[in-house]
């Protein structure tokens, strides 16, 4: 199947029984079963069923199912948000004393999060870029994961999965890549290299911006080393399924960050829409970066411009599709402020992956607990704005910059 026909019917079908052609809406917080020998059995997942949703939901599953298809994965898990999957696809394999490599351009929230692992014994080492070298040259005894978002969010560099992945393979390190922002329109990172995939489905999974969620996708394909990831000895008699279900049974339950299920009904409704929503995000992006690119005095970043470093990388991996995020230097805060306060149709607020336009000041809001060079690290300055292109008409939201533009 092509990508929007696999959308709607890629591992999924309806509901057969009912022939309702949406997935049900399964709010039950538990599930009864016709004996306690069977309640036993689905327990101890010697037997197929659902025993309550912070361990399993109809409604969570199919969503489930539906994201593994789509990324060529043999399993997924969703949780409450993108900030619970990365926690959680991290945490499934380590322990104290362990480290990190990650990139330095991560969202402000996932610095904060490797900060908080300090206090159990787990350090992060940053690349100021992900790149075969920097990985290479950072890793030691103690690393037991490369992380990196393969569309950096704001900094907009962009990771080449497959020299990064035989890198960190060459060392028996499993490479997890966070594709929120590239999402499987652009690309399937398990093709190039890529061992785990995040996405905070939250964005433009969803599409929306109705449902808070994040999901973990397994490739299959790593061969873990048990005398490496101890954790997962008691699981290694599952074979490739080895990580989904330490993670099923373990950390992910314990913590109990399971998806709701009707954000899980919402998130499989967006989804069927991604493909045509992503083509129009990409064409307006493009269209708005080259028009910013002609306006004096201020800086515009977007991946699929020419003069990108990662325009050649762009077209390779994901065929000259930039996204749908983009920034803008406007020369000092007070500018930045200006501008942002000048628009009419994009909304001040901080997410990305609506069907609007939204724009937001990085440094003062997700990066305020960021050192200053964090900051820099990340590519967020005073005077930078992010801008999460929505669907709007192209030509309203160039007129609607230039009007902003023109009374700074």
């Amino acid at each position: 199947m092509n990508f929007n026909t696999a959308l709607l019917h890629q591992s999924f079908g309806g509901e057969k029984s009912t022939g309702a052609t949406l997935t049900s809406i399964c709010t039950s917080s538990a599930f009864a079963q016709p004996s306690a020998e069977r309640l036993e059995a689905v327990f101890n997942n010697k037997a197929p069923g659902y025993a309550y949703t912070r361990i399993s939901n109809p409604t969570v599953d199919a969503f489930e199912r539906r994201i593994a298809a789509l990324e060529k994965g043999i399993g997924a898990v969703a949780c409450s948000s993108g900030m619970a999957a990365v926690t959680m696809s991290l945490l499934n394999i380590l322990q104290a004393g362990d480290e990190i490599i990650a990139g330095s351009g991560l969202f402000g929230g996932t610095i904060d999060l490797f900060t908080d692992l300090e206090a159990f014994g787990i350090t992060t080492k940053f690349a100021e870029e992900v790149t075969a070298e920097s990985v290479s040259e950072l890793i030691t005894d103690k690393t037991k994961a490369v992380f990196t978002e393969l569309i950096g969010n704001p900094k907009l560099d962009v990771v080449d999965i497959k020299s990064v992945s035989e890198a960190a393979h060459s060392r028996g390190i499993p490479l997890i890549i966070d594709s929120t922002t590239a999402t499987p329109y652009l690309i399937n990172p398990f093709d190039y290299g890529a061992d785990i995939v995040v996405h905070s489905s939250s964005k433009y999974i969803n599409g929306g911006g109705n449902a808070i969620s994040g999901i973990i996708v397994d490739s299959g394909n790593f061969k873990w080393d048990i005398s490496r990831y101890p954790g997962l000895a008691e699981y290694e008699k599952y074979g490739k399924l080895a990580y989904l279900a330490k993670l099923r049974n373990g950390i992910w339950r314990n913590v109990g960050c399971c998806l709701a299920p009707m954000n899980a009904f919402l998130n499989s409704v967006g989804l069927e829409t991604l493909g045509l929503r992503m083509e129009r995000l990409c064409e307006n992006a493009l269209g708005l970066a080259e028009f910013l690119k002609t306006v004096p005095d201020m800086q515009v970043n977007y991946p699929a411009l020419a003069d990108s470093p990662y325009y050649e990388l762009t077209k390779k991996q994901f065929g000259g599709r930039g996204g749908a995020i983009l920034t803008l230097r406007a020369g000092s805060k007070e500018k930045a402020f200006k501008l942002i306060n000048n628009l009419k149709y994009a909304c001040i607020a901080t997410n990305i992956g609506d069907v609007r336009t939204l724009v937001i000041h990085a440094a003062s809001t997700i990066y305020t607990h960021s050192s200053e060079q964090q900051k820099q690290s990340a590519g967020v300055y005073d005077d930078l704005i992010r801008i999460s292109i929505g669907i709007e008409d192209i030509d309203d939201l160039i007129e609607d910059f230039r009007q902003a533009i023109e009374k700074i």
